[in-house]
């Protein structure tokens, strides 16, 4: 029992982090960071969770949800905070996990990351491939790409064809996955521009979306709590404390990324300083971004028109602005294209992130080795990115985007509370272990991280618990079957 709980040492960690001529490139610095961290968490989750939970949960009040979410996140980034800068090292919260609770748990968090990473990944191409055909349509002005060939095969339009494959959201994450094998700096430099445009993009739509404001479609704010069953057959808890806390934990998606900053530690310049200025700059700055964009977003257009999935389902934001904002085509084609660059980079970021994950955790002869093969040119874990883009692939090109994106969620609420208890944890174990940032008032700010992250994951419903514990029993099976037996802590040579 005792070889299912073995820690990683902190000082073996820091001379993995030290070593860095033999692995991964510094070429990160604090700015680069922030960028990094916007990149991955405006996306999908902003300009297409925030219509699914207003028309499923919170109607108006979505705007309250953020804000539970932002908070968890911001309990969590602290602890992030805390640990990135104390344990530079690839892995985030897995890296973390292995060195406070042992080998068994950090296993639980590595799988479990692959939610948040690889899946939500696959989820935010969905979204791409959804806004590229309203790119096609109202942009080029050209034929959709058939309903069978950009869904999956558990999808079926309103006229009863059945989809095949996403062929879309398979290309983009291939294309992506081939820049990330080019290299970090190569994608940092992309990542930067993106940012810089979809900033801009979601600044407009607050400032001139303002003036377009209906009072009526803000009243009642919080609705009474009732229950909404969608067209899909799906019933949801709808206004209330529990419809909040079902659209905190939609939106919750919204906020992924931020910790994917952490995942490139070891590919930044000054980690100790730079990390807290990434997780909680990026944090910060898009946590005001989101409640201003939804507040505007439910006063352009009724509950109802977000409901309608002619509507308001698929690129909900070009839709509400070419209904309620006459005279502004031209903002709803900037926003199709801007979405498109945008959701191109957070799956970069994403993707980026899984593949330093697998690659830690194959050091540590918990996966294959192919996994940390680094290419000699260019200094990225190539192999792993193609084997990561087999698994996202499949489940971009053949599960359907609110299943997932619900997967993404609980994964990631998961993850963020072993963090936070990882800091209590190191805080007992190792007292004198030089830290950089230290997160306030522990424990009380890690108990209150735990509590906003499970508030967030009991609104989620029973459903997702159930794909959650299915997922961790899968992970338990290769965990026993190949990763114990290879363990480099458990079986040294």
């Amino acid at each position: 029992m005792s070889k299912l709980f073995a820690k990683k040492s902190i000082s073996t960690l820091l001379q993995e982090a030290e070593d860095s001529e033999k692995g991964l490139k510094r070429t990160l610095n604090s700015w680069a960071l922030i960028a990094l961290g916007i990149g991955a968490i405006i996306g999908a989750g902003l300009f297409v969770r925030t219509a699914a939970a207003a028309a499923q949960n919170a109607g108006p009040s979505v705007t309250i949800g953020f804000i539970v979410a932002a908070i968890g996140c911001a309990l969590a980034g602290l602890c992030y905070a805390e640990l990135s800068s104390s344990i530079p090292i690839s892995g985030s919260a897995y890296t973390y996990t292995y060195a406070t609770m042992g080998e068994l748990l950090a296993w639980v968090i590595g799988w479990d990351l692959v939610l948040e990473y690889a899946v939500g990944a696959a989820t935010v191409g969905i979204a791409w491939s959804e806004y590229l055909n309203n790119f096609l349509t109202q942009i080029l002005h050209l034929a959709p790409i058939p309903y069978q060939w950009c869904h999956s095969p558990f999808q079926t339009s309103v006229d009863g064809v059945s989809g095949i494959v996403n062929l879309p959201a398979l290309g983009i994450v291939s294309l992506i996955s081939l820049l990330l094998i080019k290299g970090i700096q190569e994608s940092a430099f992309v990542n930067n521009i993106i940012v810089i445009l979809k900033v801009s993009i979601v600044m407009l739509i607050i400032t001139l979306g303002w003036g377009f404001i209906n009072p009526e479609n803000h009243t009642p704010y919080i609705p009474a709590a009732t229950q909404y069953t969608d067209h899909d057959g799906i019933t949801y808890h709808f206004g209330g404390i529990m419809g909040i806390l079902g659209a905190a934990g939609t939106v919750f998606f919204a906020f992924i990324g931020f910790d994917a900053v952490s995942t490139a530690a070891q590919e930044t310049k000054n980690p100790s300083k730079s990390m807290p200025i990434g997780i909680l700059g990026s944090l910060a700055i898009c946590t005001v971004l989101y409640i201003l964009f939804a507040h505007v977003l439910t006063g352009l257009e009724s509950v109802d028109f977000f409901r309608d999935p002619n509507k308001g389902g698929e690129a909900s934001v070009s839709a509400a602005i070419q209904s309620a904002m006459p005279g502004y085509s031209w903002l709803s084609k900037s926003v199709t294209i801007a979405i498109l660059a945008g959701f191109s980079s957070v799956i970069l970021v994403l993707l980026l992130g899984q593949s330093r994950v697998f690659y830690s955790m194959s050091k540590d002869g918990l996966l294959p080795k192919v996994f940390s093969d680094i290419h000699p040119t260019y200094k990225t874990p190539y192999k792993g990115n193609l084997a990561i883009l087999v698994l996202v692939a499949a489940f971009a090109g053949f599960v359907p985007g609110n299943v997932v994106g619900h997967m993404t969620s609980i994964g990631t609420l998961f993850a963020f509370m072993l963090v936070c208890i990882a800091v209590i944890v190191l805080r007992k174990t190792e007292p004198n272990m030089p830290r950089q940032f230290k997160t306030p008032f522990v424990p009380v700010v890690p108990i209150l991280g735990v509590i906003a992250c499970g508030a967030m994951i009991f609104g989620l419903g029973a459903e997702n618990w159930i794909r959650l514990i299915v997922w961790l029993i899968i992970g338990f099976v290769i965990y026993f079957g190949y990763s114990k037996k290879h363990s480099k802590v458990n079986n040294p040579k």
